[in-house]
């Protein structure tokens, strides 16, 4: 058995663009709902949410069967949770609040094999079919997919320098970490919050590392997506979910006499 191809590795590396949707619900039936929509990727959160590794275990099950590749955000740079992530299967990691260029490394090496990371090794896992997949140990260093979130303006003004550690497949801009760090907490649509991310995002661009991010707009996430970001996530499972509820009830309210 050979270690099959990752897909959203695949496509950040070829610079086709991938539409993403924010998974924060901790469920794997909400994940089953969400898995037909067709979506490239998706985010399951575990810095934001409840979720913790059995959740996202099912999460991962679900959308195994799709062509939709989950990412998985733990809560940290933890070298010890991200050996637990990879070990149960999960294709890619995000990894939230990176400052500097050595936080970035020590990603990097949370997701290798000795000699070129730290990342512990077990025999028989549910990421190498226990056992079963030959080519893992050689393979999955390729497949994997290694995010940095960029979150505050010293990070930003790092960004090149972090996009040029070697191991790291894209570089992640957070606007609501980064407006809550100018002083504009709960306004990442703010034009000074843009003005800060675009430049740095085109000299990310300009080193071939691609780059992402997650609005709320979807007019925003197609035009951020025509102009040169890869990954950009359009919303979010619990945005969804809130906004129709508080819709639908409106529209009944309205519609008494």
């Amino acid at each position: 058995m050979k270690l099959p191809p990752n897909p959203f590795t695949r496509a950040l590396r070829a610079g086709e663009k991938q539409i993403g949707l924010w998974v924060s619900l901790s469920s794997n039936f909400a994940a089953e709902v969400v898995a037909p929509a067709g979506y490239d990727w998706v985010l399951l959160d575990m810095e934001h949410s409840p979720n913790d590794l059995s959740s996202v275990l099912g999460q991962l099950q679900v959308f195994a069967s799709t062509p939709t590749t989950a990412i998985v955000r733990p809560e940290w740079n933890d070298p010890v949770l991200v050996k637990r992530l990879l070990d149960i299967g999960a294709p890619g990691l995000l990894f939230p609040m990176v400052q500097s260029v050595e936080e970035a490394e020590r990603a990097v090496a949370s997701t290798r094999y000795p000699p070129r990371g730290i990342r512990g090794v077990s025999g028989s896992t549910r990421a190498n079919a226990f056992g079963r997949t030959s080519d893992y140990f050689a393979q999955v260093e390729e497949e994997t997919t290694v995010i940095v979130q960029l979150e505050t303006k010293a990070a930003v003004s790092q960004a090149v320098e972090i996009a040029s550690v070697d191991g790291v497949s894209g570089v992640f801009f957070g606007p609501a970490d980064i407006a809550a760090d100018m002083e504009l907490l709960g306004k990442p649509m703010d034009d000074a919050v843009w003005e800060l991310i675009r430049p740095a995002a085109g000299k990310v661009m300009e080193l071939g590392v691609p780059v992402g991010t997650l609005v709320q707009d979807p007019k925003f996430a197609s035009e951020l997506l025509t102009g040169g970001f890869t990954f950009v996530a359009c919303g979010s499972d619990t945005g969804l979910l809130s906004k129709g509820a508080d819709k639908l009830l409106a529209q009944v309210k309205r519609g008494i006499e």
